[in-house]
């Protein structure tokens, strides 16, 4: 889709959800969620987004890794441990696992 008018045609020549599938660098304009919903759709995917960032970023680290011979002035880009074990919820994992050792 190449405007909000053919996703309004879409929706409304079908009956069922429909999900907008917007990529960078596509033929599909970066839409906001506010304006695919104007026009009836009812999700929105995202399929690369994070993947592109996470790998500009990764290649980034590796130059100034080569560069400085260190990644040192990476360190506030990256996520901490806690941070991850956080996103992960990673003491509530290993607080099972403990529970389930102590049983045995």
């Amino acid at each position: 889709m190449q405007s909000l008018e053919e996703y309004r045609a879409f929706v409304e020549a079908v009956s069922v959800p429909i999900l907008a599938n917007i990529t960078e660098f596509g033929r599909t304009p970066l839409f906001t969620l506010e304006e695919l919903k104007s026009v009836g759709v009812s999700m929105a995917l995202y399929p690369l987004s994070a993947f592109r960032a996470m790998n500009k970023a990764a290649l980034e680290v590796y130059i100034d890794i080569k560069e400085r011979g260190t990644q040192r002035d990476q360190i506030a880009r990256m996520q901490t441990r806690e941070e991850l074990y956080e996103v992960l919820d990673y003491y509530s994992y290993e607080a099972q696992i403990d529970a389930l050792m102590r049983k045995n």
